[in-house]
């Protein structure tokens, strides 16, 4: 039996070994293959029975280009990146990784939105570069916190991750509301569940974890935006084209949306300061508006540079004393 693995880097970058899986047969492993549609594809699959997978797509040209394909695999929860309904059609069985990861992404989710709310990243830094023991007062911060005992969450999915995430919230003491489509015993011990408008118009916060089909597809857009509470704070742990970037950035800007924390590619991040708020994107692979959300950085960065050269000569006068004159 051949078995391929397509893009095997991400889940075993040299740590782990594949020798269980060459007992089942004769293995192949590409560290990387393609994460778009690609000829390259259905060329490394050939006549392998089992092909594995974690991004690498799976599309009704490449199924068809290998007639022998017994089995895809997906190393991880989702498997949007397969077309699932065509592998139906064709027989071949379309396997996932369920429970993977499920403690960690619902922690991570409360870090992001922990970070939002109180700027650990920015105090931390501010700290070690001396703003708190130059300062005039004992007490320093550079924005206000939120705090977020008894404001209510909402979120979308709950399903395992999404009950992980429920259980964190409740320690805080958080309200915790629900919309998924299939409703279970466990999920309604750890949230209220609602209609999805409801969900919108109560959520001071609002967490996605849900998967990426077709009719979640950007359902974070302009109109739903538009139901939200002013200054809501989204958290997307899920797929990234559940959001339509436009509508959000738009919603950022104007201040509907007071902060949006992202998880995928979490290498980089954009701070955008404003005089009432921080918005934060992270891991965006492309920003919409490219050249707007460069100028803002462009104007905060100097902002700031203004309020230090400001501190700095105010500290260098204090430390002259000039007599004063009565004229």
């Amino acid at each position: 039996m051949k078995i391929v693995v397509l893009d095997g880097y991400t889940e075993n970058p040299g740590d782990l070994s594949w020798d269980a899986l060459k007992e089942l047969g004769d293995v192949t492993v590409y560290d990387r293959t393609s994460y778009e549609e690609s000829p390259l594809i259905a060329e490394r699959i050939g006549d392998a029975e089992i092909v594995i997978i974690n991004k690498t797509p799976i599309s009704k040209e490449t199924i068809d280009k290998c007639p022998n394909m017994k089995l895809i695999a997906v190393l991880a929860t989702g498997y949007n990146v397969v077309d699932y309904n065509y592998a139906k059609e064709k027989d071949i069985p379309v396997v996932n990784v369920p429970t993977y990861g499920t403690q960690i992404v619902g922690q991570y989710a409360l870090g992001l939105l922990l970070e939002i709310c109180s700027h650990y990243g920015h105090h931390d830094e501010t700290v070690k570069a001396g703003k708190w023991e130059n300062n005039d007062d004992w007490c320093y911060w550079d924005y206000p916190m939120i705090e977020l005992y008894g404001k209510t969450a909402g979120i979308i999915g709950l399903g395992r991750i999404g009950q992980a995430t429920a259980k964190l919230l409740n320690a805080l003491d958080m309200k915790v509301l629900a919309y998924d489509a299939y409703q279970s015993e466990a999920g309604a011990k750890l949230a209220e569940y609602v209609s999805l408008d409801e969900l919108f118009a109560q959520s001071d916060v609002i967490f996605l974890h849900c998967p990426l089909f077709p009719e979640t597809e950007g359902m974070i857009n302009k109109e739903n935006i538009a139901k939200m509470k002013d200054g809501v704070i989204l958290i997307n742990n899920s797929r990234g084209q559940l959001v339509v970037e436009q509508d959000l950035a738009d919603a950022l800007n104007s201040g509907k949306v007071y902060a949006a924390g992202r998880s995928k590619g979490i290498t980089r991040f954009l701070r955008l300061r404003t005089a009432s708020s921080l918005r934060i994107f992270l891991g965006l692979r492309r920003l919409p508006d490219r050249e707007l959300w460069i100028l803002r950085l462009i104007i905060s960065r100097l902002f700031w540079l203004v309020i230090q050269l400001t501190e700095l000569i105010n500290k260098y006068f204090s430390m002259f004393r000039f007599p004063m004159y009565d004229v």
